[in-house]
């Protein structure tokens, strides 16, 4: 069997959905469950069951999976090294990144490293931090930036800051929250920030949003609240500063500071020995530092 078929078990395996796998892989559903059929047709068994919930493994296919995930890890490592003596940035960058950072910071620096390191590929998956830390921990990806602050035993590097502010078309000041009958708009978060919200709000309010609406994406969110259905509480790293007719209002702690949250670039110190790796750390570093440094 080829590596490439291989790769395309592993990929399935991770996704447990076609359409999910088949974006990732750069085909059609439909040539991608031809090539499956393909695939367990010359093992001789059904390697996933097929259901409306999506796939999972059959016992045999779990063994499959296991040893497809062990060529495509060896095959990986040992074109890094290849690539590695020819002095030049190569191979694969595996990142993992919080849904939020991979749709309004990550794209303006992945543009500073495709032109710098032409001949280095990128593979991105993005999802909520704690589906990042999971693909971290499962040696999955080379860097996983998330949001929050956890616990990391590896290399851990901070590269943002931001600031929480409800939005609004109409809403000028907190307190008019109380009087409003438009809705909050919330998206679905992992539970550190949205616990994190919900203690704000009682903690001002010491009650609940009249009505809410719940969206499944920031993106979503925010344009709901630009087109005037509701207010969000949103990060400013989604907020341009050129955005007009929209009001932004800081949302301040029991010390009247600021309510902030912190993003970290996180990765095992094997994984930046990689000239790849290692010159997205300092792309990234570097970018972060330019966006934190006042005008002059």
């Amino acid at each position: 069997m080829q590596t490439s078929e291989l790769r395309i078990l592993v990929v399935l395996s991770e996704e447990k959905n076609m359409r999910k796998a088949s974006e990732r892989l750069f085909v059609s559903q439909p040539a991608l469950s031809q090539r499956l059929q393909s695939i367990e047709k010359s093992w001789g068994f059904q390697i996933f069951i097929r259901s409306q919930k999506g796939l999972s493994l059959t016992p045999a296919g779990e063994k499959v999976i296991s040893f497809a995930r062990e060529v495509v890890l060896k095959e990986e490592k040992v074109r890094e090294q290849i690539l590695e003596l020819e002095g030049e940035v190569h191979g694969t960058l595996k990142l993992a990144v919080a849904s939020i950072v991979g749709q309004n910071w990550l794209p303006e620096v992945l543009k500073i490293y495709v032109r710098k390191y032409p001949h280095a590929k990128i593979s991105l998956i993005t999802g909520w931090s704690s589906e990042i830390l999971k693909s971290m921990y499962e040696d999955h990806v080379h860097i996983g930036i998330i949001r929050g602050d956890p616990e990391w035993k590896g290399i851990k590097e901070h590269l943002l800051t931001d600031t929480l502010y409800l939005v609004d078309t109409e809403i000028r000041k907190i307190e008019d929250v109380l009087h409003t009958e438009r809705p909050f708009i919330q998206f679905k978060s992992d539970s550190t920030y949205y616990q994190e919200i919900q203690e704000w709000w009682h903690r001002k309010f010491h009650t609940t949003p009249k009505r809410t609406i719940i969206v499944d994406q920031i993106e979503t969110c925010k344009q709901m609240v630009y087109n005037g259905i509701g207010y969000a509480i949103l990060p400013s790293v989604t907020l341009k500063e050129e955005e007009r007719d929209i009001y932004k209002i800081p949302l301040l702690d029991e010390n009247g500071k600021p309510l902030e949250r912190d993003t970290w670039l996180l990765g095992f110190e094997s994984s930046f020995k990689l000239k790849q790796v290692k010159a997205f750390l300092d792309i990234a570093k570097e970018f972060s530092q330019s966006m934190n440094t006042p005008a002059t």
